[in-house]
């Protein structure tokens, strides 16, 4: 899939779909949420407004749930084939993509839209910026720099809590990423409880298996989400955060990244220029890029931030 938008070969595995195309696909659907939550949901600078849930978002939870639905019949009838008490397991969804490109954003999306779906009430949310080694270990190998790139991540626990969640546990714990403190937040946790749908956000989740390892936390998932955008529009997109931030959340004293609040705009946005170039863009082009074409979905957005084709996997 090239950065150019010029569409797939006959040979692509992925059926492409324009805007309006996919908007058409579920176009009686009513919008459960209102301007004011879509408004709490959406990140940064982004332009997330009541048209773009409804013309992309609303149809993509639509299939999600189709997807589930289809997932959950075929336990039932697996488990009448192998003679065994059947067991409802949660439909593991996975969202990837780069810094600064929405999906966080899209992953709050989805979790609001699928728990109004009648056959989908409880959908949880995980982020993979839990499973970061803490600073201070980060510090000890030698990883502040590559903090983001999947080595910082602790992927065995990362994978130990996906596989719990999955095989039906009662009460499953994630640890508690800060990113005020940009740290790992000692004694605090997330406790997931049986959802019917989990989802698992972050920039590597697409990752295959490491280097003698037979089993990524890729494996586990039902359905895959990767969020894409041309590099040269994702570090606009950076630097514009960056600047936000700077002038609100670093702010704060308790910050991290405070050193940044007094910093002039030129200042900050060299600041922001490095720390891309250095960091999230050989991130973004070395590891999480690569992995785009094992997912099920592409959302491709356009400079405006905006999605304007989608990319599904053939069956």
């Amino acid at each position: 899939m090239s950065e150019a938008h010029n569409g797939l070969a006959p040979s692509s595995p992925f059926l492409e779909l324009d805007r309006a195309a996919w908007a058409k696909l579920a176009p009686s659907l009513p919008l459960p949420l209102t301007e004011t939550e879509i408004v709490q949901l959406r990140g940064l600078g982004e332009p997330l407004d009541m048209r773009e849930v409804a013309e992309v978002y609303l149809p993509l939870s639509r299939l999600l749930n189709i997807y589930a639905q289809g997932a959950r019949r075929l336990g039932h009838v697996t488990a009448e084939f192998l003679r065994e008490r059947e067991q409802t397991t949660p439909f593991v969804i996975g969202v990837a993509g780069s810094v600064a490109v929405g999906k966080s954003t899209i992953a709050r999306l989805l979790r609001e839209l699928l728990s109004r779906w009648e056959e989908t009430p409880r959908v949880e949310l995980i982020t993979t910026d839990g499973f970061l080694y803490p600073n201070a270990e980060l510090e000890r190998r030698g990883l502040m720099e590559r903090k983001g790139f999947p080595e910082s991540y602790d992927r065995r626990s990362l994978l130990r809590f996906v596989s719990e969640v999955k095989a039906g546990a009662a009460e499953v714990r994630a640890p508690f990423y800060s990113h005020l403190s940009y740290d790992i937040v000692p004694d605090a946790q997330i406790t997931v409880r049986r959802p019917d749908v989990l989802i698992v956000e972050g920039l590597n989740v697409l990752q295959p298996p490491a280097q003698g390892h037979r089993l990524a936390v890729s494996d586990l998932f039902d359905f895959t989400i990767y969020v894409d955008a041309r590099t040269r529009d994702i570090a606009r997109w950076y630097d514009e955060r960056f600047l936000k931030l700077q002038r609100g959340a670093f702010s704060n004293p308790r910050s991290y990244f405070h050193r940044f609040a007094s910093l002039s705009e030129e200042q900050a946005r060299a600041r922001a220029a490095s720390i891309w170039s250095s960091i999230n863009e050989p991130n973004l082009l070395q590891n999480i890029r690569p992995t785009r074409s094992r997912a099920k979905l592409v959302l491709r957005k356009d400079s405006d931030h905006k999605v304007d084709r989608v990319l599904l996997r053939k069956l």
